[in-house]
Parts: C-alpha cells; sequence; structure tokens
C-alpha cells in the first residue's frame, strides 16, 4: 500500500492550468541566470527557461535567439541584444559588465543564449566573471541544437546500424585558445559521425583535412541551417563537397555541419519537413 503524506496530498498537478509554475524555481533580485534557449523552436524550451523568462526583468539575449522566444518573456522585461556572429569584435566583458551592474541594483537579469550555454557557448566564462563579481548566478541547461536540431532535420546522432560513437567539435577555434588547433586526424579516427559547430566559414579546409586525414571524399554530410526553425533547412551531398556546399549559402550563413553515415537517415527521417510542406 502506497501512503500519501499530506505534502503529497497538496502538490500541484502538472497540466491544469499554472499548475506547472508551482513547481519551478523563482528568480531572487539580484540573481543573473543562465538559460539556455535550445535551436529556436518554442517548444524546445525548457520549463525551468520558461519560468525565467517571466521572472525577469532584464534579458540580454544572443544574436541567434529565435524572435518567437522573446514573446515569452514578462511584457515589462527589459530586451537587451548582446549577440555576435563570427568575425565580430569581442564584446563579452561589456555585457557582463552591464549585467552585474543590474544585478547589484537588485534587477533579475537573464542571460539567455542559444542552444546551451556550456557547449560551444562561452557560458563558463561568463560564468566565471559572475563568481568573480560576486553576483549569485544559476544555470538552466538547454537543448543543444546539435541534439534537438538535428531531430528536426531528421538526422539521428546515433544508429545501431552506423555508429555507436559521436564527437562534437568546433569549426572556429579563437586565436588565442591554449588548446590550439583541431586535431582532425584524431577527431576523424575517433568518431564515425561528426557534428561541427561554427564550421562554415572554413567548411572547404574542413573537409580537404577530413580527407586527408582518412574520411571517404565520397561520405555523406549535411549542412542544417535555422534548425527547427520555420525556415530550416537541410543541404545533403558528399564530404568533397562541402566547401562547395557552404560556398552556396548566404554570406554570413550559420549553422551545424554533420558528418557520417546518419546523414543518408534524412530522407527518411525528416518529419519536420513534412509537416511545414502540410502547413501543419
Amino acid at each position: 500500500m502506497v501512503r500519501k503524506t499530506k505534502q503529497d496530498t497538496h502538490r500541484p498537478r502538472m497540466g491544469t492550468g499554472e499548475a506547472w509554475r508551482a513547481l519551478m524555481p523563482r528568480m531572487a533580485a539580484g540573481e543573473v541566470w543562465l538559460v539556455g534557449a535550445g535551436p529556436g523552436a518554442p517548444e524546445l524550451l525548457t520549463l525551468g527557461g520558461l519560468a525565467a523568462l517571466s521572472d525577469a526583468t532584464h534579458i540580454f539575449y544572443d544574436a541567434l535567439i529565435a524572435p518567437d522566444l522573446l514573446k515569452l518573456a514578462h511584457p515589462a522585461a527589459e530586451q537587451v541584444f548582446a549577440g555576435r556572429r563570427v568575425g565580430e569584435p569581442q564584446h563579452l566583458e561589456a555585457t557582463m559588465r552591464a549585467i552585474v551592474k543590474l544585478a547589484r541594483a537588485g534587477g533579475k537579469i537573464v542571460r539567455l543564449k542559444s542552444g546551451d550555454p556550456y557547449l560551444f557557448g562561452r557560458g563558463a566564462e561568463e560564468a566565471e566573471f559572475l563568481w568573480r563579481a560576486k553576483v549569485p548566478f544559476r544555470l538552466v541547461p538547454g537543448l543543444s541544437a546539435g541534439l534537438g536540431g538535428l531531430a528536426y532535420a531528421g538526422i539521428p546522432l546515433t544508429h545501431r546500424a552506423h555508429n555507436h560513437a559521436v564527437t562534437f567539435v568546433t569549426g572556429h577555434v579563437a586565436p588565442d585558445s591554449p588548446s590550439g588547433r583541431v586535431n582532425w586526424r584524431a577527431v576523424s579516427e575517433g568518431s564515425p559521425v561528426l557534428v561541427i559547430y561554427m564550421g562554415l566559414a572554413r567548411a572547404a579546409a574542413i573537409g580537404a583535412e577530413l580527407i586527408a586525414a582518412g574520411r571517404a571524399a565520397a561520405e555523406p554530410v549535411a549542412l542544417v541551417l535555422n534548425a527547427s526553425q520555420p525556415g530550416q533547412e537541410v543541404h545533403v551531398g558528399r564530404l568533397k563537397e562541402l566547401g562547395a556546399l557552404a560556398a552556396a549559402l548566404p554570406k554570413g550563413a550559420t549553422g551545424l555541419i554533420v558528418v557520417g553515415p546518419v546523414v543518408r537517415r534524412a530522407a527518411q527521417l525528416n518529419w519536420f519537413r513534412r509537416l511545414a510542406v502540410r502547413g501543419g
């Protein structure tokens, strides 16, 4: 027999009006929450992220945040664009100084970042800045584009017929990075499937390095843009064509590069494209 405690009896039930909100943590004055927004589709924002947006007095958001996500914020919240794209000047410190100033004045600050803050999102650097400033912070993880976004593109990260490992790697390494350049040979040999973030600008060089490292020139590749959003694009080709595929995209396009046999499944599994065709 299961005995209900008094606490169990009065626990709010999910799905009854706004009862979900009672299960979520609340922001306190003077706190900063680093929130992962997911790949873009509003339904992929976590409940924790939604709760933060409903509490925040100020929201600093990145360049890749889908506009519809900001509609979920509290109407009175100040929305501050704090994004940049590859090749633009860094301004992390200026942004974080502004956030610290508002937090010290009692604001409830959300730093809204695309994907997951700790996966190629510089979230750790921002958290370290807050730690040094002695400003309380919380991390709300998000669904990375390499997970949720590829699911919307019909590309499974793993498939029993193809791979038991997948590697996430950045195609853009900062010049002053202590880790130096990516060891593409080691990456290539270590995983049948590669998901490359921020690599479109170097797509031709990456393709050449992977082929030189032993990957087959005819291996399937996909470029995924605007993952999970209405304007999602999936461009499929072969590894030797990677540079040409990227060059055909609009200047400044951002997205993921996927290398490996799982790309072949996109023709069957791209449910999101079929949904768009139906107008659903």
